[in-house]
């Protein structure tokens, strides 16, 4: 992307998340301050680019859950730029009649889903901020695509670390979870805190690139659930979370790799 490409008062001087990770993945879609900011990953986690995809397949396999078990409209908070296995071909290859909206607050975002969703009527994407959730909740596009009174897929995924625990976070997260009705789920993946280095590198990494990402003790990333039975196994790392699968057999956590006991993931059932 040519760095001249957008006006004044776009700041491209400094990085964003959507497009941090856009360039941590390879992508095309980022400025030379977002390029630093995986730098910085980089430097820190040289698996980085592992961790991100481990966030994407928490995507897959919550996506995958919920259109399986009759959620056919989707809101996805914090949708970062697109990629591969977006949020409605994984519910979409599912049941084509699924709706998804999409939210971010870059501008860039807003820019590619346009482009990216210009022939499918079934998804939509805004620009709007979780720190703000009553602006997502009444903005009219989300409205049109996403019926409240009808069980919603509300996911927050790969976002929550950017954000501190004194800034309450989980109050955003229960004001749109408040909005959705009955056999509505929650996902969300973060970035977990059990004492291990790696996990500390990753943090150290996002506060030198972004000015965020912190890492939660687990029980933590249970607080922000509100009290939602979670779908078996419960919260585990990406790469031992199956949904709806917990007798499946799967890597001991101790011989998963240490970039693999970053991310977390957990998948709430508001009955």
């Amino acid at each position: 992307m040519a760095d001249n490409e957008y006006g004044p008062d776009f700041d491209i001087s400094i990085p964003t998340i959507a497009r941090v990770y856009d360039a941590i993945l390879g992508g095309k879609d980022n400025f030379q301050a977002d390029r630093e900011g995986a730098d910085a990953y980089m430097k820190h986690v040289p698996n980085s680019r592992e961790v991100a995809v481990d966030n994407r397949a928490g995507l897959v396999k919550g996506v995958a859950y919920m259109a399986k078990h009759g959620i056919d409209q989707f809101l996805d908070i914090g949708a970062g730029l697109p990629t591969m296995q977006n949020t409605h071909q994984v519910a979409q290859k599912i049941n084509p009649e699924t709706k998804v909206c999409y939210v971010d607050n870059d501008p860039i975002v807003l820019r590619q889903g346009q482009a990216l969703l210009a022939t499918n009527d079934s998804t939509t994407i805004v620009t709007a901020d979780l720190r703000d959730p009553q602006s997502i909740l009444n903005h009219p596009e989300v409205n049109k695509v996403i019926d409240f009174t009808r069980p919603i897929g509300l996911m927050v995924v790969g976002l929550f670390m950017h954000f501190h625990d004194e800034e309450n976070p989980g109050d955003w997260v229960k004001a749109l979870l408040d909005a959705c009705p009955s056999g509505s789920y929650l996902l969300m993946t973060d970035f977990a805190d059990t004492g291990e280095e790696q996990q500390k590198a990753i943090e150290k990494a996002g506060l030198e690139a972004l000015g965020n990402g912190w890492v939660r003790k687990p029980e933590k990333i249970l607080a922000n659930f509100h009290g939602l039975p979670l779908v078996p196994p419960g919260l585990e790392w990406v790469s031992r979370w199956f949904p709806g699968e917990p007798d499946r057999e799967v890597p001991a956590a101790e011989d998963l790799a240490p970039h693999h006991r970053i991310m977390m993931a957990g998948l709430g059932y508001k009955a």
